[in-house]
C-alpha cells in the first residue's frame, strides 16, 4: 500500500487514494492511511453475521466514497459476488506466486514462500489479476518471474518478492488509471 500512496502523491498514478479498507483491526494500512490523511474503515469479519452483509456493507461504503478502482493490496478475505459484481474488471488483487501455482483458498503471504521453499521450486513470482467470484482465479494481468536461489531463506525471498510487488502494483495502477 505504502508504494500505490508514494507514487499517487509523487504524481506516478494519476489518481486519488479515495479511501483504505482494512478487514482487520488493527492492521499496518490504517496506521498508513492515517499518516497520509487518507480516509480508511475496517471491516472485520467478526463484526458481521455473514460474509454477504459484510460485502453489502463494503459496496455501500465504497459507493459513500465515489470509489471506481479498487486494489487489494493486503485485504486478504475472499470477496463475494456481491462485490465483484458491483466491481466487475475494476478490481485488482496482487498475489506473491505465480498463478495458477501456490494459489487459492489458503495461499498468502509466508504460507507461499515457505512451501516454495520447502518444495525447492527454481522460481516463484509476483502474479496481479483481475477479481473475479473465484479464488485467485481472475483474468491475468502481469507476472513476473523471480528465481529462488540456492540457500534462499524466508526472509531473502520475501525481500524480493516485496520490491517486485511495489514495481508492478504501481505500473499496474498507473497503466489502469491512465487508460480509464
Amino acid at each position: 500500500m505504502q508504494a500505490l500512496i508514494d507514487a499517487v502523491e509523487s504524481g506516478i498514478i494519476p489518481a486519488s487514494i479515495g479511501l483504505v479498507v482494512s478487514d482487520r483491526e488493527g492492521a499496518f494500512g490504517l496506521e498508513r492511511a492515517k499518516k497520509h490523511n487518507i480516509p480508511s474503515v475496517t471491516l472485520a469479519r467478526k463484526s458481521f453475521r455473514s460474509l454477504s452483509e459484510r460485502d453489502e456493507k463494503l459496496v455501500e461504503v465504497l459507493k459513500d466514497h465515489d470509489i471506481d478502482f479498487v486494489m487489494l493490496a493486503g485485504y486478504l478475505s475472499i470477496l463475494t459476488q456481491t462485490v465483484v459484481k458491483n466491481y466487475e474488471n475494476r478490481i485488482i488483487n496482487i498475489h506473491p506466486a505465480l498463478i495458477p501455482n501456490y494459489c487459492g483458498k489458503g495461499y498468502y503471504g509466508d504460507v507461499i514462500h515457505k512451501e516454495v521453499l520447502q518444495n525447492k521450486e527454481k522460481e516463484t513470482g509476483v502474479t496481479l489479476h483481475f477479481v473475479d467470484t473465484g479464488v485467485d482465479s481472475g483474468p491475468i494481468i502481469v507476472q513476473e518471474r523471480i528465481s529462488v536461489d540456492e540457500g534462499e531463506t524466508l526472509e531473502s525471498l520475501k525481500k524480493k518478492i516485496h520490491a517486485t510487488e511495489h514495481r508492478l502494483i504501481v505500473q499496474t495502477a498507473k497503466a489502469y488509471c491512465e487508460d480509464n
